[in-house]
Parts: C-alpha cells; sequence; structure tokens
C-alpha cells in the first residue's frame, strides 16, 4: 500500500505484541485477531513493535515476523516501530521491516547515548536515505532521555523519506513550533500521548499513535475524525469520556495496564515478557471498574440511538 501525504492522519494504534498464556512466545494468531478487531473499528493505520510492543525485548527475527504477520491480516496501513540506539541496528530493522511489508517505519531517537544534534540528524538521516519508505521520528524522553532539538526536527521535515513526528515530549510549546515550522513540508505531526492528542490538534496536528486506541478503538477514532472535521465540541466530549482510562493505562509502566486492560476485554491473556511484570490488584480494579463504566454508556448510546 502506498502512503502519501495526509495518510498519517487519523488513529493508528501501537499495538501490543500478544504472548502465549505462561509463556513469553509470540501468539500469532491472537495478533492477527487484535490487527483484524482493530481495523475493523475504524482506525486508520496499525503501529506494531513500538515501545507498546516490548520491542526492546524481541529479537530481530521476532520482529520481522510481527510486521509480517501483522501486514498480512489487515488492508490499513503498518507502520513498524524499526528505531534503536545503534543507528546500524536501526537500519537493518527497518530494512527488514520494508522487506516484511510495512509500508512505513516509525524511528525511536536513540536512547541512553544520547547524541548531540548532530548525531540526531545523522542517526535519522542513514536510515531514511537508505530506506525508501515513509518514515516518523519518534521523540519521547521519558523514554529515551533525549529531547530532539527542534531544529533537528525541522531539518528532517526536509528530507523526503522523513514524512511524520511522533510528538510525546509533554511539551507543548516545542511541539507547537515543530507544527509551525513544518507547515509548508509534506509532514504531519501525531499525538504520541493519548492525554495530549486533542490539544495537539488544536494546534495542528493531524493524530495519534495511541495506547487507549487498543482498548477503545471507536472511540479515539471518533475523537480524531471529529477533530479533523473541525467539530470540536464532540472531540472535546469524548475526550472526556476517555479521560480516566486513559490515566489508568499509565498508571503502571507502558504496556502492563494495556494488556491487563485487553485481558479483561477478551482480547488474550496479559502476558509480558520480563522484566516487565502483571499489572497490581489496584491497577485490575480501577481498570475493570473503567471499563464497565465505558461499555454500559456504550451499551446507553446504543439503546437510545435505537429508540
Amino acid at each position: 500500500m502506498t502512503i502519501s501525504h495526509d495518510t498519517f492522519a487519523g488513529v493508528y494504534p501501537a499495538m501490543t505484541t500478544p504472548f502465549t498464556d505462561g509463556t513469553d512466545e509470540v501468539d500469532h494468531e491472537q495478533l492477527a485477531a487484535d490487527a483484524r478487531r482493530l481495523a475493523d473499528a475504524g482506525v486508520d493505520g496499525l503501529v506494531p513493535v513500538g515501545s507498546t510492543g516490548e520491542a526492546a525485548t524481541l529479537t530481530h527475527d521476532e520482529h520481522a515476523e510481527v510486521v509480517e504477520t501483522v501486514v498480512d491480516a489487515v488492508d490499513v496501513p503498518v507502520i513498524a516501530g524499526t528505531g534503536s540506539n545503534s543507528t546500524r541496528e536501526a537500519l537493518d530493522l527497518t530494512e527488514r521491516a520494508a522487506d516484511a511489508g510495512a509500508d512505513a517505519a516509525l524511528l525511536i531517537s536513540p536512547y541512553y547515548n544520547k547524541p548531540e544534534p548532530a548525531g540526531q540528524y545523522e542517526h535519522f538521516a542513514t536510515v531514511a536515505d537508505a530506506v525508501d519508505i515513509p518514515q516518523v521520528v519518534y521523540n519521547v524522553p521519558s523514554r529515551t532521555g533525549l529531547n530532539l532539538d527542534v531544529d533537528t526536527v525541522v531539518d528532517l521535515a526536509a528530507h523526503e523519506n522523513v514524512r511524520g513526528y511522533k510528538a510525546a515530549s509533554g511539551d507543548a510549546n516545542r511541539i507547537s513550533e515543530v507544527i509551525e515550522r513544518t507547515r509548508d513540508e509534506e509532514f504531519d505531526v501525531l499525538s504520541g500521548d493519548d492525554g495530549m492528542t486533542l490539544p495537539l490538534m488544536s494546534m495542528g496536528a493531524t493524530g495519534t499513535i495511541s495506547v487507549t486506541a487498543n482498548v477503545e478503538p471507536e472511540r479515539t477514532a471518533g475523537l480524531v475524525h471529529a477533530a479533523l472535521d473541525g467539530d470540536f465540541e464532540c472531540a472535546r466530549e469524548i475526550h472526556h469520556e476517555l479521560g480516566p482510562l486513559t490515566r489508568a493505562l499509565f498508571r503502571e509502566t507502558n504496556p502492563i495496564p494495556v494488556k491487563e486492560a485487553m485481558a479483561i476485554r477478551g482480547y488474550g491473556p496479559a502476558e509480558l515478557r520480563p522484566p516487565l511484570t502483571r499489572g497490581s490488584d489496584e491497577t485490575l480494579r480501577v481498570l475493570t471498574e473503567l471499563l464497565a463504566e465505558l461499555e454500559e454508556t456504550a451499551d446507553t448510546a446504543a439503546t437510545a440511538t435505537e429508540a
């Protein structure tokens, strides 16, 4: 599937990687089922093997296999997480994802070694020069210890293969500056923080790479598409409706709570690969109550519509 400008508009669930019950082996049957469920719910694309997909603990072979399973399962664009703190490794992962059929790649900024701006630019540009698929630069300093320089992001936006920016810094001023300075480029800014999706879209962001959408894809799509249509009253209503769940999904390290929430909804077991562990009893209690409330709200709305 060819990705063109404005395809990075909408909702892109940051998919979890399911593991079989009692093991940490990738469950490809459940993975394909998750992909189809999300696509059927009206999302605009899927993002496997990112942070939420526990990519840091997958082997390179597992990484490529996960991408291939998702690509084969759906007809929506697939943006594969392919970042690394090693440029050579990021290049290899991106090449393998492209070979597996990914439509685009999401590359996290180099973590731990924390390059200076010149190194930041060369890291992303090296991959963009070598792999001819659209690429999204991902800034998440809470995980990487590195906050990408705004000038670096703007410079990268001029590269024909760098087509987007996943913004998860929590700094609305910096994100707004990126949006302002890239408006003349074929370049989209996506929220990487569910709680910031609506505020960032009011500034010109085009959508979200979302954790919450794994559990509430229809509502998340409703929020984003309403905002894209300029109906911010509707988008604001859904934003507040989803707010308690979004906050609960980050009460422990992602993807611990979202996997527990998916298990509560019946989307496979909440297995994680070590060193991540299962959610606490309190997290399960909170999630169970919130999900029941959302289901009740949905049922009430459906009954009212039918009436």
